[in-house]
């Protein structure tokens, strides 16, 4: 029993040694070999020296993947974007087997710490960063002939100097400056891949459009010698989509709204004034959210051309207001002053008529004027002495005899003219035909004078004088009672027109008509010069 069962066991042993030995063999002896592989190439290696070093410069490749744009600021006159670095050179000292199968070990990050790798750097950077989710990305690669790649994947934060003459029809280049920081051209010189850049066609920017981009090498000669510098160039197109809905087309539309008041009367002062005030703030508040978020530049933009001119419009059509208001009501207080000047020469000429025929008469001062019925216009008179003036009207009592009338029965009616009744016209013929022509005359003046087409009652009660003037002179021996009642009939027509036909005023001014026009007219021809210039340039 003890016997067979040492046997049992001693067989299950070695049958686990045998297979073990076969599956493992192979695996641990490449394993090993690696390793030692590594610790041999690393042993003599040292990592403060470049490759060939002494010899003739090294050659270092380089591609980039971009991964995306992130932003693009023009305040910070920057952009941001994710990419990936790829850097391509040969280190003889690490080749590790002379077959002509090419050998690759991908190894980790951390294997770059311990060789040599170029210097590079971003001429351009501000900021950077190395992405370390969830371990640093990095990429080394060793071929068997001592060929290395070497790849990082990063955010970088590029400067980018903007020219924004044109802004927002604008065009930009931002570019990607690599550059090695200590090694010179005599050292190491940088060149672009047959491929230099991938993944330009899938970006995409929310403001921008990558029309297009362009590689290049040049030398950089500074203070510590002469650098290799190698350049990617991205073309951008602004998309002026967000500019339209934002800015221009609320700007036209204030504009348009400044012309209404064209069409309100110019006596509606509040509206008019508002509306101007409203649309000249609300430019201000769309060009100071413009401005924000561009930098303090000096230089005129292209939307500083477009909001200035709109502001222009806008403030005119206020200014335009103000020349109305000015012409019509300055306009008015001349012609205002002018008839009271009118009305004054007119009082004092048929004082001078009434003290004559007072005197030929043989009457007393009080007398005549109780014959005088002076009509008064005191609505149109602007001077205190005249609307304070003494004037008193008088009537005929049943029994002939003149009586006055009290102030607060003045007849009212239109000023200059004045009507003489008499006692005994029947003795003073020539006196009754020198009045009456110069009461006609003066009627006639006041009328003609006026801005407003003669009503009705006017042109009858010119009709009247005349017709009264005409008989005086061809039938002087018609009777009193007749000519008494052609001048009364006259009086009462003038009467009635200086009382009920009152000065009519336009509602639409001159100056308002033409704005209708030359606003929206010059405002069309600036938008298709200034769209011409900044979209055809």
């Amino acid at each position: 029993m003890k016997f067979s069962e040492l046997l049992f066991y001693s067989s299950l042993c070695f049958l686990h040694r045998v297979n073990g030995d076969v599956m493992s063999s192979p695996s641990r002896t490449r394993l090993k070999n690696v390793t030692n592989v590594l610790g041999q190439l690393l042993e003599d290696y040292d990592i403060r020296l470049r490759p060939d070093f002494g010899g003739d410069p090294l050659y270092v490749g380089m591609d980039i993947t971009i991964a995306s744009f992130d932003a693009i600021s023009e305040v910070n006159m920057d952009y941001t974007l994710t990419l990936c670095l790829n850097q391509y050179w040969r280190d003889e000292r690490l080749a590790f087997t002379h077959e002509k199968e090419d050998v690759i070990l991908t190894l980790s990050g951390d294997f770059s710490n311990k060789i040599w790798v170029p210097d590079t750097f971003f001429a351009n950077d501000k900021n950077s960063f190395l992405h370390d989710v969830t371990e640093r990305n990095t990429l080394m690669r060793l071929h068997g002939d001592g060929s290395i790649e070497y790849g990082l994947r990063f955010t970088t934060t590029l400067a980018c100097m903007m020219d924004l003459h044109y802004y927002p029809l604008d065009h930009q280049n931002c570019t990607v400056e690599i550059e090695s920081y200590g090694y010179t051209v005599s050292d190491v010189v940088m060149f672009w891949r047959e491929t230099p850049v991938v993944g330009v066609e899938d970006a995409e920017l929310p403001q921008f459009t990558i029309v297009g981009y362009e590689t290049n090498d040049r030398m950089e000669k500074l203070a510590t010698g002469a650098y290799q510098r190698l350049s990617l160039s991205f073309r951008l197109q602004r998309n002026i989509g967000y500019f339209i809905f934002q800015t221009y087309l609320p700007s036209i539309l204030i504009v348009m709204l400044s012309w209404v008041s064209f069409w309100i009367n110019h006596e509606a002062t509040s509206a008019r004034v508002a509306l101007g005030i409203t649309t000249v703030l609300t430019m201000t508040t769309i060009s100071t959210g413009v401005r924000s978020s561009l930098p303090r530049i000096s230089y005129v933009k292209a939307i500083d051309v477009y909001l200035v001119m709109c502001f222009v419009f806008v403030f005119a059509a206020l200014l335009e207001y103000a020349a109305v208001n000015y012409t019509f009501w300055g306009a008015r207080a001349k012609k205002k002053k002018k008839k009271g000047g009118q009305q004054m020469s007119s009082a004092a000429e048929d004082d001078h008529i009434k003290n004559r025929d007072c005197h030929l008469d043989g009457q007393e001062d009080d007398s005549c004027d109780d014959g005088i019925i002076q009509l008064h216009d005191l609505r149109m008179s602007p001077i205190p002495s005249l609307r304070n003036r003494h004037h008193q009207t008088t009537t005929m009592t049943s029994g002939g005899t003149v009586g006055r009338v009290s102030n607060s029965h003045k007849v009212i009616g239109p000023p200059s003219l004045r009507f003489v009744r008499r006692g005994h016209l029947t003795t003073q013929h020539h006196h009754h035909h020198h009045h009456h022509h110069h009461a006609c005359s003066q009627a006639k003046h006041f009328w003609s004078s006026n801005s407003k087409p003669q009503s009705r009652c006017c042109r009858k009660a010119t009709n009247a004088c005349l017709t009264a003037r005409t008989g005086q002179l061809n039938h002087h021996s018609q009777k009193d009672g007749r000519e008494k009642r052609r001048a009364s009939s006259g009086t009462d027509s003038r009467l009635l027109c200086g009382i009920y036909s009152l000065p009519k005023i336009k509602d639409v001014n001159l100056i308002d008509k033409y704005s209708r026009i030359v606003f929206p007219a010059a405002f069309a021809i600036f938008n298709v010069v200034y769209w011409s210039i900044y979209i055809l340039l």
